[in-house]
């Protein structure tokens, strides 16, 4: 569509020759009064020109509503009626009044929710959410975790199979799409589901949906786990090199990323003289203190690098 300003467009007709242009606002054309021709018919009503001085102005003079979410069951078109007894004004709502607020308020939610698969897309979002929120993910983690149950529903991907499951399978691939892993274990305890249904749930929906995810790397948990064993950037950015190094050395090939990343974290909190006990990583990272051991013993003697335990 056209962003030109009106100055911009012509001020004649070219087809008679008039000067007697209509703006037709609801059908966004251009149009000649005396012969009909449209001019235009792809511009924008930019509206009036406002500025706004406080978040209170810019709220009142906003012309547009929230954005479109997958978060919601109905992407959040829906009207909403809050649960706060005030009007659009902030004023208070009479106590006489109340009781019809009430129950409009009641039958509005029921109505939200027509039928089955409503019912059913509403309870697995509210469970992404409150799973995410255990883990601390970022909306746009959320909205691909939802984006990725939605694709599953609609190829009835999920009968036969627990929603908790599917929901939790799909947080994990989302994080794992974003960048931003989180291990089996992590989604496990906050989602309070067995992580052996999550691993079955995440390989169905990485095979029916072709979601072709990149398995994840070393680098990709050592900040997390550095946050968690409150190390700072100089380990993180330390335990990184020491991963690159093993990595063009193919020592952490074929190993698991998690166990890797607790190594060479281990080794750079030693090294930056911030240690932390092999228990405490293998607690943060999800693994067992042989693990630990054992890849820091490949790491280190490859790099020639000890820690003094």
């Amino acid at each position: 569509m056209a962003k030109r300003p009106r100055e911009e467009f012509p001020k004649r007709c070219p087809e008679c020759g008039s000067t007697h242009l209509i703006w037709d606002h609801e059908r966004g054309e251009l149009v000649c009064a005396d012969c009909g021709y449209v001019i235009e018919d792809t511009f924008i009503d930019q509206g009036p020109e406002w500025r706004a001085f406080d978040a209170e102005q810019d709220e009142k003079r906003a012309r547009t509503g929230a954005p479109m979410t997958f978060l919601s069951h109905d992407k959040g078109l829906a009207t909403e009626i809050s649960w706060s007894n005030k009007d659009s004004y902030g004023k208070r709502i009479p106590h006489k009044n109340r009781a019809q607020i009430y129950r409009v308020r009641k039958w509005h939610q029921r109505i939200r929710v027509s039928n089955a698969a409503e019912r059913n897309l509403s309870v697995a979002l509210q469970e992404l959410n409150n799973i995410s929120s255990k883990l601390g993910l970022p909306k746009d983690i959320r909205e691909t975790a939802a984006i990725i149950y939605r694709k599953a529903v609609d190829k009835n991907l999920i009968r036969g199979r627990s929603i908790e499951s599917i929901v939790a399978a799909s947080i994990y691939a989302a994080c794992r799409k974003i960048g931003m892993p989180r291990t089996l274990d992590e989604v496990s305890k906050a989602s309070e589901i067995n992580k052996k249904k999550i691993g079955r749930a995440y390989r169905h929906l990485t095979k029916e949906l072709n979601l072709n995810l990149k398995p994840t790397t070393a680098n990709s948990y050592i900040v997390q786990f550095c946050s968690k064993l409150k190390l700072d950037k100089n380990v993180a950015l330390k335990a990184e090199e020491v991963v690159r190094m093993a990595t063009e050395m193919g020592i952490t090939s074929g190993k698991g990323p998690t166990g890797v990343a607790a190594a060479a974290i281990y080794i750079a909190a030693n090294m930056q003289n911030q240690p932390r006990t092999q228990k405490e990583i293998a607690e943060v990272a999800g693994v067992t203190e042989v693990t630990i051991r054992n890849r820091y013993k490949e790491i280190s003697s490859a790099l020639d690098v000890e820690v003094i335990k």
